[in-house]
């Protein structure tokens, strides 16, 4: 597996990419303002500048720094010497934990924000937001795993599990899907479901700064930053950032460039989208 780690990685995503598109279209949760063709575009091509980025300058990655760290001993987990199966759950849920502490602190510190921000200001919430991500952020991202996966010592298939969990459940969790109210309050339990990740979407800050876990629900329920549900409703609550209403900020070149702009001055929390 390890050997074929690329290979494994994009086949799950493009997997649940494709499955979650389906999906989608079989049993939408909202409706959509903005055509496909006006968004995925995009969204897709940052996802991948950003895969092309980290390959280029952190060849290793993550798993690669922890095959390094596992031969050489390094990290908590090796001097403690537990069975075969507990660093691999031990790491796993380190790992989600410093995803939750790492999206919280994109969201309270200025100058991350401006880079998380991108993520937010998309004009609708569906799969391909879940891939919306800043290239810096990516970038930034792989450089604090790679430290931890050091610093705790996990196994390498560890961490490949822990990747693999975190694509899937981003595009899972970011999908556009309605699921039986049954199922969806007893899923969310277990794992944070698209009704539970799409109140961090809403432009309302209040909610914004709600539900960040990307995998395991219980992180925001333990610190106190689970929301239920928005205020507005999933199908009447507004998605994205006030400061980016505007159709072209959809356009690559404004996503790149985001976080080195101003902010445009805050719209109310109701604000339409412009097509200008």
């Amino acid at each position: 597996m390890l050997d074929h780690e690329l290979l494994i990685r994009s086949g799950v995503s493009l997997s649940f990419l494709v499955a979650m598109a389906s999906w989608e279209l079989l049993a939408p949760c909202r409706i959509t303002l903005l055509g496909r063709l006006r968004r995925w575009p995009s969204n897709l091509a940052i996802a991948a500048l950003g895969t092309v980025l980290v390959r280029l300058l952190l060849p290793m990655a993550a798993v690669g720094v922890a095959l390094t760290a596992q031969g050489r001993g390094w990290g908590l987990l090796h001097f403690l010497g537990l069975p075969g199966w507990l660093p691999v759950l031990i790491s796993l849920l380190l790992l989600d934990l410093a995803i939750y502490g790492q999206h919280v602190v994109l969201h309270k510190v200025p100058m991350l924000w401006r880079l998380h921000r991108m993520h937010h200001a998309d004009l609708e919430f569906d799969v391909t937001t879940g891939v919306r991500f800043h290239p810096l952020e990516i970038l930034l991202s792989m450089l604090i795993k790679m430290g931890l996966v050091v610093l705790i010592g996990v196994p390498a298939h560890a961490v490949l599990l822990f990747e693999i969990g975190l694509n899937a459940t981003s595009l899972f969790n970011h999908g556009n899907v309605r699921l039986p109210d049954a199922l969806e309050r007893a899923l969310r339990w277990l794992v944070v479901t698209p009704d539970m990740h799409r109140v961090h979407h809403s432009v309302v800050p209040a909610e914004t700064n709600s539900n960040f876990g990307f995998n395991l629900p219980w992180w925001d329920r333990i610190f106190h930053t689970y929301r239920a549900a928005p205020a507005a409703g999933h199908t009447h609550m507004t998605i994205g950032l006030a400061q980016f209403r505007e159709v072209r900020e959809l356009r690559l070149d404004r996503l790149l460039l985001q976080p080195f702009r101003a902010d445009d001055g805050a719209e109310p929390s109701s604000a339409p989208i412009r097509r200008n």
